[in-house]
């Protein structure tokens, strides 16, 4: 079962998967900061200022707060700029990948397009097949 077990473990999909979500995960960290510390304070000063994140809706006349912390204290809201804030962090992440999937697609079709010069080896036999077919 531990030679099994070993065997799983180390196949490429399983490390490759591995490799994935680590790199997914700090690939993640840097969006949301440059959502958060880039992108989302440009908006907030063309709208006047505003930050996104605080933006709710309280579902009870209890919640009197002008903060989202504050709100969430006293009753329920809908932090709908929350959702905002992380939506736009999802099309930017998506936005991102797709520009990485295409080029590496295109570096690709390069790859596959450019012939392979031959090796010497190959020359040499493509000389000797030829001189043979010419007698």
């Amino acid at each position: 079962m531990l030679e099994e077990f070993k065997k799983f473990a180390l196949k490429g999909n399983v490390v490759d998967l591995a490799v994935g979500v680590i790199i997914g995960a700090a690939f993640g960290g840097i969006v949301t900061s440059m959502v958060g510390d880039l992108i989302m304070p440009i908006i907030g000063a063309i709208t006047g200022g505003l930050d996104f994140s605080n933006y709710f809706t309280g579902l009870s006349k209890s919640v009197t707060a002008t903060n989202l912390a504050d709100a969430k204290k006293q009753g329920a809201v809908l932090a709908w700029g929350n959702f905002l804030t992380l939506t736009l962090n999802f099309l930017i992440v998506a936005f991102v990948l797709f520009i990485v999937i295409r080029l590496m697609n295109r570096l690709k079709a390069k790859e596959e397009a450019a012939p392979e010069k031959p090796t010497k080896d190959q020359e040499l036999l493509t000389e000797i097949r030829d001189l043979l077919k010419s007698k």
